[in-house]
């Protein structure tokens, strides 16, 4: 990281430069403070180790961790909600192999992101570039912002040139104002590339390229010392289609249709790979090859739109240095499957500490690298007659017996560590089929795909899941292969979580325990041979009808980090937090059971549309730690609530069916039945880790 970084001045906490310092590394956005903060609370260093590590002496640490005490970064624990960007960040290193990331806080919406990247974009290429750089932009909207946002100042001998030809489309990010406003900004030459970015035919464009000036010119660009370039998406809304760079007609070519991503004008697939189609012969630019060839290349971009967009660049390996925001930065690790403590990392938590060190629990493990594959490997030892993995896609696991021709299959996945979900419910009258992800992530698209081709019996499948960006995100990309393979794939978001936003958004609320009533209802529906349509009619039915909400009383730790992911005092409680740990509705002090279950149940009846003779069916669910005996203490009570509201109890369930590892907590799902769904909920089915009928 230190190569990345020139050598500045650092202010100590009285305002006072300190001479020869180490430079602060990029993520740390030239805040000394919130990197001695980081090596303090983090990584547990003392103050002579960290003035050590930052090349200054121990007074002066002990100002910076005085000032950052005043400023809240440090206090008595660690605040993660300034924190949480650096560890995202690092994660997004390691997991991409990039030279750097720098994140940015995330807003509630997305209005402004691209202001704020160039802002940051443009302090991060200050440092960067050297005299006698050449300097290769690419345009957009993103780049018109860094370029606006790059304080005046002059580098030596620097130019700036565009990497792709210009356009006169009427909008203020094409290539000539981006590359003309950065150069004006840094002093610098402009090189504008005299040619259109795309001509009416592969021979014209071989013509121009051939042209001694232009040749020149892109000689130049492939010379360059730095590249900076958004990433574009290939959605309806985007800059791609905005630009007037392309007509439509021409992104209806089949090539198209697997496009993600644009990278300076070039078009790749959700894997990274480039799209070739007509359009590519006749466009002049750099090749996404020689721009990979090019040493330092920055990508800025962010939102939550443009998040397999990123992943495709980046799963492409052509940035190695990323500026995006953490929501953005958070959405492409859960989608990737890279296991991390969510609370957080989304900011909303403290981590305990103790002698300056975070605490760590016990776990019976061997290497947590490979956990889900040993859990795996148990469950088929355990379960020979209910499941098999694929042999080329172990993360896909199979019912033995299930999928059969002209079925409709039933597709399940999402995130280790809610053991029995998801792989728990795969058998005979339930899924086909669950993709498995690692622990509270994702599964990659990849393994969704091999489980729909190993179950597709001629009638369609139907994706079942929780309601989470990265679960979103790979399950679409995992449709849009398979209808390349014309397999007709649907998709049922279970949103059960009545806590996690208000009923007038109830499309963003997650899915939780109610999947059990989910899946089974839609299973038996297969089970009975109905058609897709009719499967997929039952399943939303059964959402709308399922109601969840949860207490947690304490934390659980992921296998790969051994710290807990939220911290709750001894004495409380949180009413409606997620099974990662995401924020509930309240934290109070801890009441008696039966007060607790009347506050989860009055959230229910207040949307569950139940009248005096109505039925529904009871999940008492452990989160994980939570005994059977506290669960039938609830359940009890739960039984005495709808008794006195004259409502009948069809059927109850206790035990553990969705977990959060070990964390300590419940929930309570009732699903509000008529004879339709009561008729599927009895349906016999027999899954590794749950039998009906």
């Amino acid at each position: 990281m230190a190569s990345l970084n020139t050598s500045i001045a650092r202010k100590n906490a009285s305002g006072r430069p300190t001479a020869g310092a180490t430079p602060v590394p990029l993520p740390f956005r030239d805040d000394p403070l919130l990197w001695a903060g980081w090596l303090y609370a983090r990584d547990g260093m003392t103050q002579n180790e960290i003035a050590m590590a930052m090349g200054v002496s121990r007074a002066t640490v002990n100002g910076y961790l005085a000032e950052a005490r005043t400023r809240g970064i440090v206090t008595l624990s660690m605040e993660t909600s300034r924190l949480s960007e650096l560890m995202i960040a690092q994660a997004m290193k390691d997991r991409f192999n990039l030279s750097d990331c720098i994140v940015i806080p995330s807003a509630e919406t997305d209005q402004g992101l691209d202001e704020r990247l160039g802002e940051t974009g443009a302090r991060v290429l200050q440092r960067l570039i050297r005299p006698g750089d050449t300097l290769g932009i690419a345009w957009g909207r993103t780049m018109i912002a860094l370029a606006r946002r790059m304080g005046p100042g002059r580098v030596p001998d620097l130019s700036v040139i565009q990497l792709t030809g210009g356009t006169s489309a009427p909008v203020d990010f094409t290539p000539e104002l981006c590359a003309s406003q950065l150069a004006t900004a840094l002093g610098a030459r402009s090189i504008n590339i005299t040619a259109p970015a795309v001509v009416s035919s592969a021979a014209v464009r071989d013509v121009l390229m051939d042209e001694p000036q232009l040749r020149e010119q892109f000689d130049m660009a492939r010379r360059a010392d730095k590249v900076v370039f958004g990433i574009c998406s290939t959605r309806p809304d985007s800059t791609i289609h905005a630009s007037g760079l392309v007509r439509q007609e021409e992104l209806s070519h089949p090539a198209f249709h697997r496009a993600t991503a644009v990278v300076a004008g070039r078009f790749i697939d959700d894997r990274g790979v480039p799209v070739r189609a007509p359009l590519d012969a006749r466009t002049i630019g750099l090749t996404l090859e020689e721009i990979s060839a090019i040493k330092v290349r920055i990508a800025v971009a962010g939102g939550a739109r443009k998040v397999p967009a990123i992943l495709a660049a980046l799963r492409g390996g052509y940035a190695n240095i990323l500026i995006t925001d953490a929501a953005t930065a958070h959405s492409i690790l859960q989608a990737e499957g890279v296991p991390e403590s969510l609370g957080a990392l989304r900011g909303t938590r403290r981590t305990q500490l103790q002698g300056g060190n975070p605490v760590k629990t016990k776990k019976l493990i061997n290497d947590p690298k490979n956990i889900i594959e040993e859990m795996l490997d148990g469950i088929v030892k355990a379960h020979p007659r209910h499941v098999r993995q694929l042999e080329h896609s172990p993360r896909s696991v199979i019912a033995v017996d299930g999928p059969r021709k002209d079925k409709v299959a039933i597709v399940i996945g999402g995130g280790s560590g809610h053991e029995p979900s998801f792989v728990g419910f795969v058998g005979k009258g339930i899924a086909d089929a669950c993709a498995i992800g690692n622990v509270f992530a994702s599964p990659p698209p990849d393994p969704i795909l091999e489980c729909t081709k190993a179950v597709d019996g001629g009638a369609g499948v139907l994706y079942m899941y929780g309601n989470y960006a990265g679960d979103v995100m790979n399950f679409d990309m995992a449709a849009e292969m398979a209808a390349m393979e014309d397999i007709e794939v649907r998709t049922v978001l279970s949103t059960d979580d009545v806590a996690s936003a208000p009923i007038d958004q109830k499309e963003k609320r997650r899915g939780v325990a109610g999947n059990f009533f989910i899946f089974k209802i839609a299973g038996a529906a297969a089970d009975h041979m109905w058609s897709l349509d009719e499967c997929e009619r039952v399943a939303r039915k059964a959402n709308d009808h399922t109601f969840t909400v949860g207490v947690a009383l304490a934390p659980c730790s992921l296998p790969q980090t051994l710290r807990h992911n939220f911290e709750i005092g001894p004495d409380e409680m949180e009413i409606g937090m997620g099974i990662h740990g995401e924020p509930g509705v309240t934290r109070e002090p801890l009441r008696t059971a039966d007060d607790v279950t009347d506050d989860m149940l009055e959230r229910i009846f207040a949307e569950m549309p139940a009248k005096k003779g109505s039925k529904v069916a009871v999940l008492i669910n452990s989160l994980g730690s939570t005994p059977l005996m506290e669960l039938y203490v609830i359940n009890r009570r739960v039984h005495e609530r709808l008794e006195r509201k004259g409502i009948d109890v069809h059927a109850t369930w206790v035990g553990t069916y969705c977990s959060s590892l070990e964390m300590a907590g419940m929930s309570v799902t009732l699903i509000l039945l008529d004879d339709e769904l009561t008729e599927l909920l009895d349906h016999p089915c027999d899954c590794a880790m749950f039998r009906a009928g």
